[in-house]
């Protein structure tokens, strides 16, 4: 180069230094890149000077990776992607792919599968290679030790490719297969929603079922299940669901699931069996919000004979209670009798107003 440059000979020495690349396409030293970027800012142009950085950044991430192979965070891939040589970017990312983490800890895991979903977004969407982008992702999809750590990204992303390309029954077998081995609820949510659109509601009853065994706690499950069957108009399966759902020994998020099943009787205007609901639910639990969403519950019905009286009779009464006194608290005492005149005082008069 340093020859031909002695006699202003520009090309030749771009030549020889394109044909060295392609001898040694990892073998870069970063004395000659040097002398090709004061070359380029010297003769070329903005496009040979570019490409002269780039070839100087390419050495650089060479060096990084061949003392840290497992550095998947690197912008290597990046770089080759932008410069538009799709050989060179594929075989770095077989290159990347190729060092697998030593061990399956999720968290090596994580960095490493982006590797793949990035290397099937490429093949996707810039070079536009389909049955390439499905190879990578079953490829990955082998490697991955489900049992230890799966992840449902790269299932879904898989699935939603399979869907792109109108291959619903590719997707369908990518998500069955995932339930199978992997389960999660981002799989059962975005299998049932994909069901429910294309309207198979045979399908969406038996991934709710599957989802149920594998999840018994999970309330939105229950209360979704339920939704689906009222919109339908089976408000008898509806119900039962919601019964089945009550009876759990174990529930994430009860009082959801509660309201709910209330909410839904109330909507139907079936006053008594939301009674008995609310019946139910108190003998589980004295909280004061279930009281007092009792009472509005009651007071916002047309008068019924006795309904009121009969909260009203199960309700504490508030002046029978023991007045236990402590000898360090006599200080605050009198407030205290003062705030109990003043609630039967109130009492009285509301009690006063009722009857006039």
């Amino acid at each position: 180069m340093e020859f031909e440059l002695k006699y202003n000979e520009v090309e030749s020495a771009r030549a020889i230094f394109e044909r060295y690349v392609q001898c040694h396409p990892t073998g870069h030293g970063e004395k000659l890149f040097s002398k090709v970027v004061s070359l380029e800012k010297q003769y070329g142009n903005r496009e040979g000077i570019e490409d002269a950085i780039v070839g100087e950044r390419r050495f650089q991430y060479e060096e990084n990776v061949k003392k840290n192979p497992l550095n998947y965070d690197t912008d290597y891939l990046r770089l080759e992607e932008s410069s538009g040589n799709r050989q060179r970017t594929r075989e770095v990312y077989q290159r990347a792919i190729s060092n697998m983490p030593p061990v399956e800890e999720k968290r090596y895991w994580q960095r490493y599968i982006y590797l793949w979903i990035n290397y099937a977004l490429y093949e996707e969407l810039e070079a536009k290679d389909m049955e390439r982008t499905r190879e990578v992702y079953r490829d990955c999809l082998k490697l991955i030790p489900h049992k230890k750590s799966s992840f449902a990204k790269l299932w879904l992303l898989a699935a939603q490719f399979e869907i792109r390309q109108k291959h619903l029954s590719g997707a369908r077998s990518l998500l069955g297969t995932a339930i199978g081995m992997a389960p999660k609820d981002k799989i059962f949510k975005s299998y049932t929603e994909l069901e429910l659109q294309l309207g198979n509601i045979d399908s969406c009853r038996n991934l709710y079922e599957k989802y149920l065994e594998w999840a018994p706690a999970n309330c939105y499950t229950w209360i979704n299940y339920a939704d689906l069957e009222n919109g339908l108009g089976e408000t008898e399966r509806g119900r039962a669901i919601l019964e089945l759902a009550i009876a759990q020994p174990v529930l994430d998020m009860p009082e959801l699931l509660w309201k709910a099943y209330i909410d839904f009787e109330i909507s139907r205007k079936e006053h008594e069996r939301t009674r008995q609901l609310y019946e139910r639910m108190l003998n589980r639990t004295k909280d004061l919000k279930v009281w007092v969403s009792y009472a509005k519950f009651e007071a916002g019905l047309p008068l019924e004979e006795g309904s009121r009286a009969e909260v009203e009779d199960r309700e504490p009464d508030p002046q029978e209670y023991t007045d236990y006194v402590f000898p360090e608290e006599t200080v605050i005492s009198p407030n205290l009798r003062i705030l109990e005149a003043a609630y039967r005082w109130k009492k009285q008069k509301v009690t006063k107003g009722g009857e006039e």
